[in-house]
């Protein structure tokens, strides 16, 4: 699944993608990806691309939250959990820096 969203959010041309390995920081799931698109049509449009080719692979639909705005949408994906922004509000929240906590670097770049 890691895998097929790195690849999905690398087809669709986003911005800055980050992916934080969650194991042994939390149990909400293994990964943790943060993307950023150019607009809020770009960033729902990614969501809703990503959203079918999840549902092609597992079969259900995943819980998303924040599409009618599309500034920040969150992705349910099971064991990884996907947050794609407009770049203003990636800086605002700066997810990247409050999960590095304990590494040397805010996660791997993919």
């Amino acid at each position: 699944m890691h895998r097929l969203i790195l690849t999905s959010l690398d087809d669709d041309q986003a911005v800055e993608t980050v992916s934080i390995p969650l194991a042994g920081k939390s149990s909400i799931a293994d990964y943790m990806v943060v993307a950023s698109g150019r607009s809020t049509r770009q960033v729902a449009s990614m969501a809703q691309k990503l959203a079918e080719k999840i549902k092609a692979e597992r079969g259900h639909n995943p819980r998303i939250e924040g599409l009618p705005t599309a500034d920040w949408v969150l992705i349910d994906a099971g064991d990884v959990i996907v947050h794609l922004f407009r770049p203003e509000v990636r800086t605002f929240y700066n997810l990247e820096r409050m999960w590095a906590f304990g590494d040397s670097a805010p996660g791997g770049s993919a």
